[in-house]
């Protein structure tokens, strides 16, 4: 077998153009993985990558294999292409899963039922015991399934992560996180599958600071209520575009999480975005906070951008994703974004070559850590989805999540 795996990004949205693309043709560049294929479920949007001027720009030469192919009628559909794909790729490569939440689980079976490691956008998938049986299944076949998760990968998360450990913030007590996406996002692919009756804004973005909560503490959460606001999308469909959760944690904590669908297209930063969590310890109040909206940089353009969200005034991130010039040919992606996915990427090299025994001791070891997100370490995060949708179906009331081995969500009884 090739000791550089290929890669398979199923979904041609978005998150693969701003982040998964650029990432995986940059490991493409180091030598690090081979050929790419990326399927979607028409030629649109495998068209628009490929005449993308920034990745043309950043990474002059390199291409992907396009399922279907580029000529393809758009209109034209192929829902199963990606089993053909994900088919046809030598064992132990990695499959890149950038599909709408809902999808994951299916496009998730089908690359460990033909052997192959995985990486997926988070959350893994929505229901818990998919989430343990996609671990079981990926060790007895000794495959790494990395979920990206990718603010553990932000320096000061892995910073605040180790500092709290050793003691110098007391106890989480209280805090309040933010992530809310622009309103422009209401016109592009989300409002066919980001519906009330699949999702929502808090199962979509609040996993993030849910997850770093517990990234940085190793608390779990204990219930969850969710408020959800529904409001229409440009094609008439409904989504719980504006929520408001609260997550109650093991030690008693609260963290108020709000995330919506309607952040200014006219706004400074791209988004909004950070967490405060007030601590206590002896006889002393400890605080974390994180501006993760506001990077200190502020620039004011003559002239604007042509992509949404485009402004002439900008706070721009540099932690996320972005490009730089380091000389030589094209650009190169920097930003806890891009490190993220070599992360897992690496991890999944690390098991080329070995034998099923040394390959479940690596995968022990990555959970162990706790830095990639693995089904089993992050698993508590498909039962607060779980509890978050079933709170925000039943107008807010309150869920509780149960651990253990019948681990499960139930409305609160008063």
């Amino acid at each position: 077998m090739a000791t550089k795996p290929q890669v398979a990004i199923i979904g041609g949205g978005m998150i693969t153009q701003v982040q998964i693309l650029p990432a995986i043709y940059q490991l493409q560049k180091m030598g690090v993985v081979g050929e790419i294929s990326i399927c979607a479920l028409d030629s649109a949007p495998l068209n628009a990558l490929a005449k993308d001027e920034t990745l043309a720009k950043a990474f002059p030469g390199q291409s992907f294999k396009a399922y279907p192919s580029l000529d393809t009628d758009p209109s034209e559909k192929f829902p199963d292409m990606f089993k053909e794909l994900i088919g046809s790729l030598p064992k132990h490569s990695i499959v890149a899963v950038a599909m709408p939440d809902q999808l994951h689980y299916m496009v998730i079976k089908e690359a460990l039922k033909n052997d192959q490691h995985i990486l997926s956008v988070k959350p893994l998938v929505l229901k818990y015991e998919q989430a343990v049986e996609i671990e079981q299944e990926a060790y007895e076949k000794g495959l790494v399934v990395g979920v990206e998760y990718h603010k553990r990968l932000d320096d000061r998360a892995l910073i605040a992560r180790r500092q709290y450990r050793e003691g110098l913030f007391g106890e989480f007590k209280i805090g309040h996180a933010e992530m809310n996406e622009p309103y422009y996002y209401r016109h592009s692919n989300f409002q066919n599958w980001c519906t009330c009756e699949n999702s929502d804004m808090f199962t979509y973005v609040a996993c993030h600071y849910i997850d770093q909560v517990h990234f940085i503490t190793g608390l779990l959460p204990k219930s969850v209520s969710v408020y959800g606001i529904k409001d229409k999308y440009p094609n008439g469909n409904d989504g719980f575009l504006w929520t408001d959760g609260r997550v109650i944690w093991e030690n008693g904590a609260s963290l108020n999480v709000i995330n919506v669908m309607g952040y200014p297209d006219d706004g400074p930063g791209g988004n909004f975005q950070g967490i405060r969590m007030y601590c206590a310890g002896k006889d002393k109040g400890g605080m974390l906070v994180h501006n993760d909206q506001y990077r200190g940089i502020e620039y004011c353009y003559i002239k604007k951008g042509d992509q949404p969200g485009d402004t002439l005034y900008s706070e721009p991130s540099t932690d996320y994703f972005k490009y730089v010039d380091l000389g030589g040919e094209g650009l190169t992606p920097v930003g806890y974004g891009y490190r993220s996915i070599e992360f897992i990427v690496k991890n999944a090299c690390k098991c080329i070559g070995k034998e099923l025994p040394q390959r479940q001791d690596l995968l022990k070891q990555f959970d162990e850590d706790g830095v990639m997100a693995t089904p089993k370490n992050s698993a508590y995060n498909e039962l607060v989805m779980e509890a978050g949708r079933l709170s925000i179906l039943n107008d807010g009331r309150e869920v509780e999540i149960t651990y253990g081995e019948n681990a499960k969500v139930a409305l609160k009884e008063y």
